[in-house]
Protein backbone atom coordinates (compact mmCIF):
# COMPACT_ATOMS: atom_id res chain seq x y z
CA UNK A 1 0.00 0.00 0.00
CA UNK A 2 2.74 2.35 0.62
CA UNK A 3 4.41 1.71 -2.42
CA UNK A 4 1.45 2.76 -4.38
CA UNK A 5 0.78 5.81 -2.38
CA UNK A 6 4.27 6.39 -3.34
CA UNK A 7 3.81 6.13 -7.18
CA UNK A 8 0.16 7.48 -7.20
CA UNK A 9 2.15 10.90 -5.70
CA UNK A 10 5.00 10.58 -8.34
CA UNK A 11 2.45 10.42 -11.12
CA UNK A 12 0.49 13.24 -9.77
CA UNK A 13 3.40 15.88 -9.29
CA UNK A 14 4.15 14.35 -13.35
CA UNK A 15 0.37 14.94 -14.43
CA UNK A 16 0.21 18.24 -12.76
CA UNK A 17 3.40 19.46 -14.21
CA UNK A 18 2.47 18.50 -17.30
CA UNK A 19 -0.96 20.18 -17.28
CA UNK A 20 0.80 23.34 -16.28
CA UNK A 21 3.51 23.76 -18.69
CA UNK A 22 3.35 26.74 -20.35
CA UNK A 23 2.67 26.79 -23.86
CA UNK A 24 4.19 29.27 -26.62
CA UNK A 25 1.47 31.41 -26.24
CA UNK A 26 1.97 31.64 -22.82
CA UNK A 27 5.40 32.29 -23.13
CA UNK A 28 5.49 34.72 -25.38
CA UNK A 29 2.75 37.31 -23.45
CA UNK A 30 5.28 36.71 -20.25
CA UNK A 31 7.99 37.06 -22.63
CA UNK A 32 6.70 40.54 -23.98
CA UNK A 33 5.47 41.70 -20.38
CA UNK A 34 8.72 41.31 -19.16
CA UNK A 35 10.42 43.46 -21.39
CA UNK A 36 8.01 46.21 -21.58
CA UNK A 37 7.91 46.73 -17.68
CA UNK A 38 11.58 46.43 -17.64
CA UNK A 39 11.30 49.37 -20.16
CA UNK A 40 8.52 51.21 -19.69
CA UNK A 41 9.34 54.50 -21.85
CA UNK A 42 9.98 52.21 -24.87
CA UNK A 43 7.04 51.77 -27.40
CA UNK A 44 6.97 47.74 -27.82
CA UNK A 45 7.16 48.63 -31.79
CA UNK A 46 11.08 50.06 -30.96
CA UNK A 47 12.17 47.02 -29.44
CA UNK A 48 12.98 45.74 -33.40
CA UNK A 49 15.82 48.64 -32.70
CA UNK A 50 18.13 46.22 -30.40
CA UNK A 51 20.03 48.13 -27.94
CA UNK A 52 19.15 51.27 -30.11
CA UNK A 53 15.95 51.27 -28.42
CA UNK A 54 17.27 51.49 -24.77
CA UNK A 55 20.16 53.70 -25.13
CA UNK A 56 19.67 57.20 -26.26
CA UNK A 57 23.73 57.88 -27.20
CA UNK A 58 23.70 54.66 -29.18
CA UNK A 59 20.51 55.67 -31.22
CA UNK A 60 22.12 59.10 -32.13
CA UNK A 61 25.47 57.45 -33.96
CA UNK A 62 23.30 54.48 -35.26
CA UNK A 63 21.09 56.77 -37.06
CA UNK A 64 23.88 58.78 -38.46
CA UNK A 65 25.38 55.31 -40.15
CA UNK A 66 21.52 54.78 -41.01
CA UNK A 67 22.04 57.86 -43.26
CA UNK A 68 24.64 55.76 -45.44
CA UNK A 69 24.22 52.34 -44.34
CA UNK A 70 26.43 50.01 -45.32
CA UNK A 71 24.45 47.42 -46.14
CA UNK A 72 23.00 48.93 -49.04
CA UNK A 73 25.78 47.10 -51.49
CA UNK A 74 24.15 43.57 -49.55
CA UNK A 75 20.84 44.39 -50.95
CA UNK A 76 22.05 45.42 -54.16
CA UNK A 77 24.07 42.20 -54.52
CA UNK A 78 21.40 40.05 -53.56
CA UNK A 79 18.68 41.34 -55.80
CA UNK A 80 21.37 40.77 -58.46
CA UNK A 81 21.50 37.07 -57.20
CA UNK A 82 18.05 36.24 -56.77
CA UNK A 83 17.36 37.86 -60.14
CA UNK A 84 20.11 35.82 -62.35
CA UNK A 85 19.33 32.67 -64.08
CA UNK A 86 20.41 29.03 -62.82
CA UNK A 87 22.25 26.88 -65.48
CA UNK A 88 18.68 25.19 -65.77
CA UNK A 89 16.91 28.89 -66.73
CA UNK A 90 15.42 29.03 -63.23
CA UNK A 91 16.15 31.48 -60.71
CA UNK A 92 15.10 31.72 -56.96
CA UNK A 93 12.26 33.44 -58.14
CA UNK A 94 10.62 30.15 -58.92
CA UNK A 95 11.33 29.01 -55.32
CA UNK A 96 9.94 32.30 -53.55
CA UNK A 97 7.14 33.38 -55.76
CA UNK A 98 5.70 35.56 -52.98
CA UNK A 99 8.95 37.06 -52.68
CA UNK A 100 7.83 40.86 -54.06
CA UNK A 101 4.77 40.82 -51.18
CA UNK A 102 8.11 39.58 -48.32
CA UNK A 103 8.37 36.57 -47.37
CA UNK A 104 11.10 37.05 -44.42
CA UNK A 105 7.96 37.03 -41.78
CA UNK A 106 7.38 33.70 -42.20
CA UNK A 107 10.34 31.93 -41.16
CA UNK A 108 11.23 30.05 -39.48
CA UNK A 109 8.72 27.61 -39.77
CA UNK A 110 7.85 23.98 -38.95
CA UNK A 111 7.69 21.80 -41.97
CA UNK A 112 5.44 18.33 -41.36
CA UNK A 113 6.51 16.67 -44.19
CA UNK A 114 10.14 16.54 -42.60
CA UNK A 115 9.59 16.97 -38.82
CA UNK A 116 12.13 19.94 -39.09
CA UNK A 117 11.95 23.80 -38.69
CA UNK A 118 13.14 25.41 -42.24
CA UNK A 119 15.17 28.57 -41.64
CA UNK A 120 14.99 31.43 -44.81
CA UNK A 121 19.06 30.42 -44.62
CA UNK A 122 18.26 26.63 -45.53
CA UNK A 123 15.44 27.69 -47.84
CA UNK A 124 18.07 29.66 -49.88
CA UNK A 125 20.62 26.81 -49.78
CA UNK A 126 17.37 24.17 -50.82
CA UNK A 127 16.57 26.34 -53.49
CA UNK A 128 20.08 26.25 -54.99
CA UNK A 129 20.66 22.57 -54.57
CA UNK A 130 17.40 21.87 -55.70
CA UNK A 131 18.39 23.50 -59.03
CA UNK A 132 21.64 21.78 -59.44
CA UNK A 133 23.71 24.46 -58.22
CA UNK A 134 26.36 24.81 -55.33
CA UNK A 135 24.58 25.97 -51.80
CA UNK A 136 26.29 29.01 -49.96
CA UNK A 137 28.35 29.15 -46.97
CA UNK A 138 25.78 29.11 -44.53
CA UNK A 139 27.32 32.50 -42.40
CA UNK A 140 27.96 35.46 -43.73
CA UNK A 141 28.70 35.91 -47.76
CA UNK A 142 26.51 35.74 -50.59
CA UNK A 143 23.89 33.59 -48.21
CA UNK A 144 23.37 36.76 -46.46
CA UNK A 145 23.33 39.07 -49.57
CA UNK A 146 20.23 37.43 -50.88
CA UNK A 147 18.99 37.21 -47.49
CA UNK A 148 19.37 40.96 -47.03
CA UNK A 149 17.44 41.21 -50.27
CA UNK A 150 14.42 39.49 -49.21
CA UNK A 151 14.71 41.17 -45.54
CA UNK A 152 14.58 44.16 -47.32
CA UNK A 153 11.48 43.14 -49.65
CA UNK A 154 9.90 42.36 -46.46
CA UNK A 155 10.44 45.69 -44.11
CA UNK A 156 7.29 46.35 -42.07
CA UNK A 157 5.58 42.82 -42.41
CA UNK A 158 4.73 41.28 -38.90
CA UNK A 159 6.27 38.29 -37.83
CA UNK A 160 3.91 35.64 -37.63
CA UNK A 161 5.54 32.51 -36.80
CA UNK A 162 3.24 29.20 -35.79
CA UNK A 163 3.95 26.39 -33.63
CA UNK A 164 1.42 24.18 -34.49
CA UNK A 165 0.33 21.40 -32.36
CA UNK A 166 2.37 18.49 -33.46
CA UNK A 167 4.98 16.90 -31.05
CA UNK A 168 7.83 17.55 -32.78
CA UNK A 169 7.10 21.12 -33.48
CA UNK A 170 6.61 21.97 -29.99
CA UNK A 171 9.54 19.60 -28.89
CA UNK A 172 12.12 21.63 -30.90
CA UNK A 173 10.33 24.65 -29.60
CA UNK A 174 11.17 23.74 -26.10
CA UNK A 175 14.31 22.64 -27.28
CA UNK A 176 15.12 26.54 -28.07
CA UNK A 177 13.48 27.74 -25.11
CA UNK A 178 15.61 25.44 -22.72
CA UNK A 179 18.83 26.72 -25.20
CA UNK A 180 18.26 30.62 -24.68
CA UNK A 181 17.33 29.72 -20.86
CA UNK A 182 20.52 27.18 -19.59
CA UNK A 183 24.10 27.83 -18.54
CA UNK A 184 26.57 27.16 -21.24
CA UNK A 185 30.70 27.81 -21.38
CA UNK A 186 33.60 28.16 -18.69
CA UNK A 187 31.64 31.24 -17.72
CA UNK A 188 28.41 29.43 -17.04
CA UNK A 189 26.37 32.16 -18.80
CA UNK A 190 22.92 31.74 -20.51
CA UNK A 191 21.55 33.64 -23.81
CA UNK A 192 18.86 34.70 -20.95
CA UNK A 193 21.28 35.81 -18.62
CA UNK A 194 22.77 38.54 -20.65
CA UNK A 195 19.81 39.43 -23.27
CA UNK A 196 16.74 38.95 -20.95
CA UNK A 197 17.87 39.07 -17.23
CA UNK A 198 20.72 41.70 -17.64
CA UNK A 199 19.15 44.00 -20.47
CA UNK A 200 19.93 47.10 -20.58
CA UNK A 201 23.53 46.72 -17.81
CA UNK A 202 26.35 47.19 -19.35
CA UNK A 203 29.59 44.84 -19.83
CA UNK A 204 32.50 46.52 -20.03
CA UNK A 205 32.07 49.30 -22.91
CA UNK A 206 29.27 47.82 -24.27
CA UNK A 207 25.59 47.58 -23.51
CA UNK A 208 22.92 44.20 -23.49
CA UNK A 209 20.63 44.40 -26.01
CA UNK A 210 17.03 43.03 -24.96
CA UNK A 211 15.87 39.80 -26.84
CA UNK A 212 13.23 40.98 -28.08
CA UNK A 213 13.32 41.72 -31.44
CA UNK A 214 16.60 40.30 -32.17
CA UNK A 215 15.58 38.67 -35.08
CA UNK A 216 14.09 41.29 -36.84
CA UNK A 217 16.72 43.12 -38.07
CA UNK A 218 18.99 40.05 -39.43
CA UNK A 219 21.15 39.34 -41.22
CA UNK A 220 23.21 42.32 -40.22
CA UNK A 221 26.01 44.64 -40.77
CA UNK A 222 28.04 44.46 -37.88
CA UNK A 223 30.96 47.05 -37.38
CA UNK A 224 33.11 44.83 -35.24
CA UNK A 225 32.92 42.11 -38.53
CA UNK A 226 33.85 44.42 -40.71
CA UNK A 227 30.63 42.92 -43.10
CA UNK A 228 27.46 41.21 -42.73
CA UNK A 229 26.32 38.08 -41.17
CA UNK A 230 23.57 35.48 -40.45
CA UNK A 231 21.74 34.82 -37.07
CA UNK A 232 23.49 31.79 -36.47
CA UNK A 233 26.87 33.56 -37.21
CA UNK A 234 25.54 35.81 -34.18
CA UNK A 235 24.94 33.29 -32.24
CA UNK A 236 28.05 31.06 -32.45
CA UNK A 237 29.86 34.69 -31.86
CA UNK A 238 28.04 34.55 -28.64
CA UNK A 239 29.30 30.97 -27.66
CA UNK A 240 32.74 31.94 -28.08
CA UNK A 241 32.04 34.64 -25.96
CA UNK A 242 30.70 32.78 -22.82
CA UNK A 243 33.56 30.23 -23.45
CA UNK A 244 31.27 27.53 -24.82
CA UNK A 245 32.18 25.85 -27.93
CA UNK A 246 29.84 26.89 -30.60
CA UNK A 247 27.51 24.57 -32.59
CA UNK A 248 27.86 25.31 -36.52
CA UNK A 249 25.55 27.44 -38.10
CA UNK A 250 22.15 25.30 -39.16
CA UNK A 251 22.52 23.09 -36.77
CA UNK A 252 19.45 21.55 -34.71
CA UNK A 253 20.79 23.63 -31.59
CA UNK A 254 20.87 26.90 -33.42
CA UNK A 255 17.86 26.39 -35.66
CA UNK A 256 15.53 25.51 -32.52
CA UNK A 257 16.69 28.50 -30.68
CA UNK A 258 15.79 31.01 -33.97
CA UNK A 259 12.26 29.30 -33.87
CA UNK A 260 12.00 30.20 -29.94
CA UNK A 261 13.48 33.78 -29.94
CA UNK A 262 11.58 34.77 -33.52
CA UNK A 263 8.37 33.42 -32.28
CA UNK A 264 8.99 35.91 -29.29
CA UNK A 265 8.88 38.57 -31.59
CA UNK A 266 5.61 37.68 -32.98
CA UNK A 267 3.48 41.02 -34.12
CA UNK A 268 7.01 43.02 -34.72
CA UNK A 269 8.06 43.76 -37.51
CA UNK A 270 10.85 42.87 -39.91
CA UNK A 271 13.69 45.66 -40.24
CA UNK A 272 16.29 43.86 -41.83
CA UNK A 273 18.89 44.19 -42.74
CA UNK A 274 20.29 46.07 -40.23
CA UNK A 275 23.49 47.62 -38.96
CA UNK A 276 24.93 47.08 -35.24
CA UNK A 277 28.32 47.37 -33.55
Amino acid sequence: MKKFSIALSVMLVLVTSFAVQATPDDDLKAFRSYFTKKFPNVPVADFINGVYAIDKPSREQWESFEEFPSYDIAIDNGKARFNKKFANGKSFASCFPNYKKGIKQNYPYFDKETGKVVTLEAAINKCLTDNGEKPYKWKKGPITEVGAYLAYLSRGNKINIKVPNNPDAIAIYNEGKKFFYAKRGQLNMACADCHYYYAGHRIRADILSPALGHPTGFPVYRNKWGGMGTLHRRYAGCNKQVRAKPFKAQSPQYTALEYFETYMSNGLEENGPSMRK
